[in-house]
């Protein structure tokens, strides 16, 4: 009799607590805008995190109350209008980036410090004194950035990797998944970048790699724009001085500095 009557209690209690769960779902529910669901539509659903937001779901959700409609990289200006169709709004300009990889040091060109026989991946040889690379700045060539990126966008060849800018959608995956942070999003095209990011001496990076920049102050001294300066052993440029003349590349005795793609 008492197991029969706890099996009743039990019963009831259960009948109930799902009777209020039906009623709190029902009544206290808060109704989800209906473009929400249709911004997303317009996403191309990479949730890269490029625009700002966590994904492509609260990206849409920010539009709906207020945010910009032009954030999404992946989906560029096609996106954006579809966005500002839905949302009633001008779209307004869009950026356009690529990812560039600032290094040079591919197999032959940059020395090896040991041979690396553990897991491929980059993250993994880089807890091993910077990876196996006599340049600890450069590219370990073991493709951490081809697995994060969605849209076959780079490639490792012979231990380098490169950016097709053709399917490049400036997620900003591949740089995230850089261990050495040499993956760069790039919206100058037509402004040269410097494919080095090793920061010791020149004649430390000489003797580890024969295309890495040694800090020889050609490029500053001969731009006329003043664009180009050595900072910590590096030649890094300024896009807001650059007015891509070519200057910089055309004296550059170790051809390290080159417009992406051209490399």
């Amino acid at each position: 009799m008492t197991i029969a009557m706890a099996i009743i209690l039990v019963t009831v209690v259960g009948l109930l607590g799902a009777v209020i769960l039906v009623l709190a779902a029902r009544f206290m529910a808060v109704e989800e805008d209906p473009r929400v669901g249709q911004v997303q539509a317009c996403l191309p659903g990479a949730n890269c995190g490029a625009c700002g937001y966590a994904g492509c779901a609260d990206y849409a959700k920010a539009i709906v109350e207020g945010a910009p409609v032009n954030k999404c990289v992946p989906g560029g200006a096609k996106t954006a209008a579809d966005a500002a169709a839905v949302m009633g709004v001008e779209a307004g300009a869009t950026r356009t980036v690529c990812a560039v990889v600032a290094c040079k040091g591919e197999n032959g060109v940059c020395k090896q410090k040991y041979d690396y026989k553990g897991i491929s991946s980059c993250a993994a040889a880089n807890a091993l004194y910077g990876g196996p690379n006599a340049c600890s700045f450069g590219c370990i060539g073991l493709g951490d950035c081809v697995k994060a990126c969605q849209f076959d966008a780079i490639h490792v060849e012979n231990g380098l990797a490169h950016v097709d800018p053709a399917k490049c959608t400036g997620c900003g995956a591949c740089k995230a998944a850089c261990p050495h942070k040499i993956i760069w999003m790039y919206e100058e095209k037509q402004k040269p970048v410097v494919m080095c990011a090793n920061h010791e001496k020149g004649a430390a990076t000489n003797k580890e790699c024969s295309a890495g920049c040694i800090a020889c102050m050609k490029c500053e001294k001969s731009c006329p724009e003043q664009a180009i300066k050595v900072v910590n052993n590096v030649a890094r440029i300024d896009y807001a001085k650059c007015t891509g003349c070519g200057t910089c590349m055309e004296v550059c005795p170790k051809k390290v500095i080159h417009l992406p793609g051209q490399a």
